[in-house]
């Protein structure tokens, strides 16, 4: 008789954990599945800022080329990263680079710069910081139009010396009590652009990704 109870218990403590671990893994999966069609949405839509919808017609989120490693420095990543490229009719039109400056007043301001194939700033929009709130912050389009400024922006039709805050002789308004932070978005823009002139006939030469197939 205690026998046949323990026996019970114990199936039934097993069928209870059984199906324990059935939900948690349905609930686990449909978790995962949410935020990975989240961070999706979320990558997607920063790199539509810098490039609209209606100047390309290919997926940018998988049309990417690595950046060789040689360039990671200068572009301040550690891990590398990929090259977003923006075509249409098969013909690419603009590249997004991932690019940091490390120089920021809190810390590395993580930026996304689209540059034409003029070698042009297409945009640049900050996906992060964590620079003074009402100070830095205004590299922030919701905050401020200043990171517009750099648009038709290249290192052909603005002299070096020009890529500066104006306090420093240049062309770039400072912000009042934070002049570190608009020099450290313009130093890594001048990089970024200097990455695309070395390495933008190997982006462009190159097919465009094949695109996943549904199974």
């Amino acid at each position: 008789m205690i026998l046949s109870s323990i026996r019970d218990n114990a199936l039934a403590l097993a069928l209870f954990a059984l199906i324990t671990a059935l939900l948690l893994s349905s609930v686990n999966n449909l978790t995962r599945d949410r935020i990975a069609q989240a961070e999706r949405l979320a990558a997607q839509s920063a790199l539509l800022e810098v490039v609209p919808s209606e100047l390309h017609d290919n997926d940018m989120l998988l049309d990417t080329q690595p950046i060789p490693s040689q360039f990671w420095s200068l572009l301040g990543l550690e891990n590398g990263g990929n090259v977003h490229i923006a075509r249409y009719n098969n013909d690419p039109i603009a590249v997004i680079i991932p690019t940091i400056s490390p120089e920021g007043y809190s810390g590395d301001i993580a930026m996304l710069v689209g540059v034409n194939v003029d070698g042009s700033v297409a945009g640049v929009r900050v996906v992060k910081h964590r620079e003074t709130p009402g100070l830095g912050d205004k590299i922030e389009l919701r905050k401020n139009l200043w990171i517009l400024d750099f648009n038709g922006r290249s290192l052909s039709n603005t002299p070096r010396q020009k890529w500066a805050v104006k306090k420093a002789g240049g062309d770039f308004d400072q912000f009042t009590g934070a002049t570190i932070t608009p020099r450290a978005v313009i130093n890594q823009l001048v990089n970024t652009l200097t990455y695309f002139d070395q390495d933008n006939e190997r982006l462009f030469a190159l097919e465009q990704t094949p695109k996943r197939q549904d199974k």
